[in-house]
């Protein structure tokens, strides 16, 4: 007799119909058989999932809220500590930093996979946070000291902090995933929101640059900390399961759409965050006060926290792609649009629309990419090919912006606008032509 079924229900039925017909025989054999019950269910929520969503807002909210104020460092930066130096120099240290951060997402998604989730945010907690404190006592003029602390050091602490306080959320939402993922960035916003406001007033005021940068320090050391001890994974890692199927790696790579994704993204990364390092000088050379330029940058990221929010809940309903890829092509038509922002209501309407409509892009890139996967255990794998290759565009977008725009002392803003314009809307093409892939294979329009 050859058994076919040996979940522990089946067992337990043959078992029993063994036993009421007398072969004790065959009912032994029976319940020897391995205990199979499955991937356990997704809770869809619950304490322990919201707390890791939480704990995942901190750590997006002291790394890629930081990333997204460093219009701020360049402000001050360009007028006070590193005035001698050219705006495209001194965006290489927030492009440096952003890219650690994506770039970081390869080897941390792979250690993810393999269970070093609290390993991962404690040294990245640790080197972070070692960084901001050595920041604090650079000195005037010193670029080296500040592209080591900041551009260097905290970078290398956000690529290991960033990808796995997103993947986490994958443990405890499926259906709710997009949106649970949303909750989670939508912490940088407003880190970027309270870091851009605190640190210009502490820049310009009694504190200066040192005390600006150690209270922002002394809030990431409470909000990494509470991270560390409150997230937690739940499903067993591939380490713990020797008998899990391997990630197909070559299937991975050889997928067209998964790659054309992958350009989409990265096209649209590289001119996506140019308003963000450059809407504050843009405001103040055309004359608005320094007050106005200084308010924009918080309320575009007060914006994109509706932005990273509200889209995904969306996207939940009927797709994350039906969401992003208008999101990406209202983005690049925005970026033409920053030539009205010369006074406040046009500085002001230009923030709160793109700030709102990138947001829904960002927060919208890593459920797009995960769709691709077959299997559960690619998404970490599928995340950290998308953020490794991103990381390329982040790095040069914003100096090559930089050197554009700033010709021998003179601005020119309509070059790096309309070089950011033409790479986003590039990006949100290949995004439709790697939805149209994903729709025939999976044969549906929800994506």
């Amino acid at each position: 007799m050859t058994l076919t079924r040996d979940d522990s229900k089946s067992n337990l039925a043959l078992t029993k119909t063994c036993n009421s017909g007398g072969d004790t025989q065959l009912a032994a054999h029976v319940e020897k058989l391995p205990q199979v019950t499955g991937p356990p269910p997704f809770p869809e929520g619950g304490l322990q999932a919201w707390l890791t969503v939480l704990g995942g807002s901190m750590i997006l909210f002291c790394t890629f809220g930081a990333v997204q104020s460093f219009g701020v460092y360049q402000a001050y930066y360009s007028s006070h500590y590193l005035s001698q130096y050219a705006a495209s120099d001194i965006s290489w240290i927030g492009s440096l930093q952003t890219f650690l951060l994506f770039f970081g997402g390869l080897p941390a998604g792979k250690l993810f996979d393999e269970g070093y989730f609290h390993h991962c945010i404690g040294a990245g907690s640790l080197i972070y946070l070692f960084s901001i404190f050595m920041l604090s006592l650079a000195k005037p003029h010193q670029y080296y000291q500040i592209f080591l602390a900041q551009g260097v050091g905290m970078g290398i602490g956000m690529g290991l902090l960033f990808l796995p306080a997103i993947s986490v959320t994958s443990h405890y939402f499926r259906r709710r995933r997009a949106a649970a993922m949303g909750v989670v960035l939508a912490g940088s916003s407003l880190g970027a929101v309270i870091y851009s406001i605190m640190l210009t007033n502490l820049f310009n005021g009694s504190a200066g640059f040192g005390w600006g940068v150690r209270a922002a320090g002394f809030i990431d050391l409470g909000l990494l900390g509470t991270a560390n001890l409150i997230m937690k994974t739940r499903l067993p890692s591939r380490r713990e399961r020797p008998d899990a199927k391997p990630v197909d790696v070559k299937a991975i790579l050889s997928d067209l759409g998964f790659w054309l994704c992958v350009i989409g993204a990265t096209l649209t990364f590289w001119g996506l965050f140019v308003p963000f390092f450059y809407l504050e000088v843009f405001s103040e050379k055309h004359g608005l006060s320094k007050n106005i330029g200084f308010y924009a940058i918080p309320i575009m990221n007060a914006a994109s926290l509706f932005g990273r929010t509200i889209p995904n809940f969306l996207g939940d309903v009927i797709g994350p792609f039906n969401v992003m890829i208008p999101c990406t092509v209202m983005s690049g038509g925005l970026l033409f649009l920053i030539f009205a922002a010369t006074d406040l209501g046009g500085t002001i309407a230009f923030s709160i629309l793109y700030g709102f409509f990138s947001g829904g892009f960002i927060s919208l890139t890593t459920p797009a990419a995960a769709s691709f996967s077959r299997d559960l255990n690619e998404i970490g794998t599928r995340i950290g090919i998308t953020s490794f290759v991103i990381s390329f565009a982040l790095l040069t977008g914003n100096p090559i912006a930089g050197a554009l725009v700033q010709v021998n002392g003179s601005y020119i803003w309509y070059r790096p606008l309309v070089f950011a314009s033409v790479v986003v809307l590039g990006g949100a093409a290949c995004l439709t032509a790697a939805r149209s892939i994903l729709s025939e294979r999976k044969n549906t329009n929800r994506l």
